[in-house]
C-alpha cells in the first residue's frame, strides 16, 4: 500500500472515532431524558484490497482501507416493550379502581365532620324515644326532625356519589381526546421516520418518541402494534385498526341524551341514516355526537362501541387492561337507584353505580317501611287480583274472593288508568266517621316520607258503583333499560325526557322523597293515640320493628340478612372490603411493573459507567489514529526531504 493509502486509513479511524464520541455524548446527555433509548455503535470494516492469491497460503494477502462507523442502532427488547406495555395498562386500570372505591369511602365516612351512620343512629334513636312517650309532641317533633335531617344527609351523599361519576365522565371526554392526539402524533411521527430513513440515516431521536407514544397509549387502553419493513407502526386499539397507513381512525364520542355521559365508539363501525330532508355528506368537524345525532346523520352505534362493558373483568380476557376501560366500568350508564338491584349482574362491576343502587336501596326500605307501619296504623288494606280460581263465593272455601272486594277491584281498574305488574291495589276508604286517626288534612292516609313531585295516593270516586270513594297507593312505575342503560317503553323506544321525568318521580328514591311538609309544621298530626284514648303501643311496636328486624341484603349476592340498622355499615365495610382488595391487586401489579421497567432499563437505559468506558475506549482509538496519521506525515515528510 502507499503512503496515501496509509494516510486515507488513519483518517478513516479519527472519522470513526469521532463519530462514535458523538454517540456516547448524546447518550450521556440524553441519559435523563424521558423515553431515550441508548444508542449503540456498530463499526464495520471497509473493503479489502487483495494483493496476492498464492494456492499454498493459508489464505489471500489482503490489504484493508479502514474502518466506518455504519450505524447507532437503538437498544431495544420487544418483547420486554410489549410487556411492559400490557402490565403498565393493567396497573392504571386497578389504580382507577382503587381510587375510586377510596373516593367512595371518604364520601360514606364523613360528611361535612359528621359520618352519615350518624344521621342514621339519631333517627333510630328519635323512634325509640317515641316509643317511651308516643302522644309527647316532643318526642313526636324528634322523629320528624331527624327524618328530615335523615333525608338532607342521604341526598348530600347521593348527589356526592353522581359528582364524582361525573367527574368520572368529564375524565372519559379527557382521555379520549388524548388518545386521539396520540394518534395523529404517530401518524406524523411514521411519517418523519420514513422519511429520514430513506437514506442510511436511522430516526433513532423519532423512534424513541413514537415509543413514549406508544407506552403512555398503552396506560389508556389495550394496544397492539406491528411495524412495516418501511419503519411505520400501526396501532390497533381493543383489536380495531386506530393507526394504519396514512390514516388515522379517531374515536368518536357519543353523548347520551338522558345522562350525558359519553361513549366512545368507532364511526366507521357504525351505521347511519340521513335526516329526511338532510345532506347525508354534511358533518361537522368534531368527535362528538349527541345521542347519535350529528350533522344530518343519525348514528347508531350499538355495534360500535370501543369497550365492551358487558363482558366481565378478567386478566385472562385482557378486559382489565387500560385507563380508559376502567373509567368506563367505574362510571357506569347512567345514575343509578334502588331499582337496579333487580339487574344487578348490570351494575356490579360498576363501583359508582352499585353503590349508589345499595345506598338508595338503604333510603327506600327505611322511606317505605316507616310509611307502611303509619298506612297500617290507618287502616290501609291490600286489593288483590282475583284470578279464575277465586270466584267461589262459599267462604268456606280457600278460593274465596268476596264478592263486595270483586266489585271494588273491578271498579278502581276501570278508574286508574295504569296497569301495575303488581296486581294488587293499596286501599283506604274515605269517609267522615269522626275518627281521623292518621289521616292527612284531605282525607288520605298519612305518610311521614313523601314523594317530591307526586302524591302517594290518589283519589277515586267509585259513587257511581254504589261504592263510594277511596284512597288509591300510587305505586311505583319500575323502568327497563336497553343495552345501552337508556330507559325505554315496552316496545323498546327510549323514553324522552319529559316521561322519563314522570318515571323517575314515581319512586321513593333519594332524589325524590321528602319529609311531609304538613308534619314538619305540625308534628302531633301523628297523635299515635287510638279512639279509646289509649296509646298506640303496637304501632310503636311495629315502628321498632323496622329498624331491627333482619330481613334486608345489600345485594342478591348477599346471603347476610341485616336489619337497617346495620345495613349501612356492612354497605360501609364492603366499599372498605373491595379498597383492600383493590389496592392489593393494584400494589402487586405495580410491582409487576417495576420488574418488568427495571429489565427493560437494564436493556435500554443509558448507564454512566458504560458511557464512559466507551468514552475512554473511542478517546483511545481517536488517539491511535492521530498518532498514526503523524507517523505517516512524518514518513512522506521525510521521503520528500530525501528526494529533494
Amino acid at each position: 500500500m502507499s503512503l496515501w493509502s496509509d494516510l486515507s486509513l488513519g483518517v478513516t479511524g479519527l472519522q470513526a472515532s469521532t463519530n462514535a464520541l458523538n454517540t456516547v455524548a448524546h447518550n450521556i446527555t440524553n441519559a435523563d431524558t424521558e423515553g431515550y433509548t441508548r444508542q449503540q455503535v456498530e463499526l464495520d470494516d471497509r473493503r479489502y484490497i487483495t494483493i496476492s492469491k498464492t494456492g499454498s497460503a493459508i489464505s489471500y494477502q489482503q490489504a484493508g482501507l479502514g474502518v466506518y462507523y455504519s450505524n447507532a442502532k437503538q437498544v431495544r427488547d420487544y418483547f420486554l416493550d410489549k410487556t411492559y406495555r400490557t402490565e403498565l395498562g393493567r396497573q392504571d386500570f386497578y389504580e382507577v379502581s382503587k381510587n375510586t372505591l377510596n373516593e367512595v369511602e371518604d364520601l360514606l365516612g364523613e360528611l361535612n365532620g359528621a359520618s352519615f351512620q350518624e344521621s342514621l343512629s339519631d333517627l333510630w334513636t328519635a323512634v325509640q324515644e317515641l316509643t317511651k312517650d308516643p302522644c309527647n309532641s316532643v318526642t313526636q317533633g324528634a322523629l320528624v326532625s331527624e327524618a328530615a335531617e335523615f333525608l338532607e344527609r342521604a341526598n348530600s351523599v347521593y348527589s356526592d356519589l353522581a359528582g364524582y361519576q361525573d367527574n368520572i365522565n368529564f375524565q372519559v371526554l379527557q382521555d379520549v381526546k388524548t388518545i386521539n392526539e396520540y394518534g395523529k402524533k404517530i401518524l406524523e411521527l411514521n411519517s418523519t421516520i420514513q422519511k429520514i430513513e430513506l437514506g442510511e440515516e436511522k430516526a433513532n431521536d423519532f423512534r424513541d418518541q413514537r415509543n413514549l407514544i406508544l407506552d403512555k397509549l398503552s396506560a389508556l387502553c389495550n394496544i397492539s402494534y406491528t411495524e412495516d419493513q418501511y419503519g411505520s407502526v400501526s396501532v390497533q386499539i381493543e383489536g380495531e385498526d386506530f393507526v394504519k397507513g396514512s390514516l388515522c381512525y379517531e374515536i368518536w364520542i357519543d353523548i347520551d341524551s338522558q345522562t350525558g355521559f359519553y361513549t366512545p365508539y368507532w364511526p366507521q363501525n357504525s351505521n347511519y341514516t340521513v335526516v329526511p330532508g338532510g345532506d347525508p355528506q354534511k358533518t361537522d368537524d368534531t368527535i362528538f355526537t349527541t345521542d347519535g345525532k350529528k350533522g344530518d346523520r343519525i348514528y347508531n352505534i350499538e355495534a360500535a362501541h370501543v369497550f365492551d362493558t358487558d363482558r366481565p373483568i378478567s386478566s385472562e380476557a385482557n378486559t382489565d387492561v387500560g385507563k380508559l376501560r376502567s373509567l368506563l366500568y367505574a362510571r357506569g350508564d347512567r345514575r343509578a337507584d334502588y331499582t337496579d338491584i333487580r339487574f344487578y349482574d348490570d351494575v356490579k362491576d360498576s363501583v359508582l353505580m352499585n353503590i349508589e343502587a345499595e345506598f338508595d336501596q338503604l333510603i327506600h326500605n327505611v322511606v317505605t317501611a316507616v310509611n307502611e307501619v303509619l298506612e297500617n296504623a290507618a287502616g290501609v288494606r291490600t286489593l288483590t287480583a282475583p284470578t279464575a280460581s277465586t270466584q267461589t263465593t262459599d267462604p268456606t272455601l280457600p278460593d274465596y274472593y268476596d264478592p263486595a272486594d270483586l266489585a271494588l277491584y273491578n271498579a278502581i281498574k276501570a278508574a286508574d288508568p295504569k296497569a301495575y305488574d303488581g296486581k294488587e291495589y293499596k286501599i283506604y276508604k274515605d269517609e267522615d266517621d269522626g275518627y281521623n286517626y292518621m289521616e292527612d288534612a284531605n282525607g288520605a292516609p298519612l305518610q311521614l316520607f313523601q314523594k317530591s313531585t307526586t302524591d302517594g295516593y290518589a283519589k277515586y270516586d267509585l259513587s257511581a258503583s254504589g261504592l263510594g270513594s277511596y284512597w288509591v297507593f300510587n305505586e311505583e312505575e319500575l323502568p327497563k333499560f336497553n343495552s345501552r342503560g337508556q330507559v325505554v317503553d315496552n316496545n323498546g323506544n327510549v323514553i324522552d325526557q319529559n316521561k322519563l321525568a314522570d318515571l323517575k318521580y314515581s319512586l321513593y328514591s333519594v332524589a325524590n322523597t321528602r319529609v311531609n311538609q304538613d308534619l314538619l309544621q305540625t308534628p302531633s298530626l301523628m297523635g299515635f293515640r287510638l279512639e279509646d284514648g289509649s296509646e298506640d303501643i303496637k304501632t310503636m311496636e311495629a315502628l321498632k320493628r323496622v329498624f331491627t328486624d333482619e330481613i334486608y341484603t345489600l345485594n342478591p349476592t348477599v346471603i347476610k340478612k341485616v336489619s337497617l340498622n346495620e345495613y349501612y355499615s356492612d354497605l360501609v365495610s364492603q366499599v372498605s372490603n373491595s379498597g383492600y382488595m383493590y389496592s392489593s391487586i393494584y400494589e402487586n401489579q405495580a410491582k409487576t411493573v417495576a420488574a418488568a421497567e427495571s429489565a427493560k432499563d437494564q436493556v435500554e437505559a443509558v448507564s454512566s459507567d458504560e458511557e464512559l468506558s466507551n468514552m475512554i475506549k473511542f478517546q483511545s482509538a481517536y488517539n491511535a489514529s492521530s498518532r498514526f496519521i503523524n507517523v505517516v506525515d512524518e514518513m512522506m515528510e521525510h521521503l520528500i526531504t530525501s528526494l529533494f
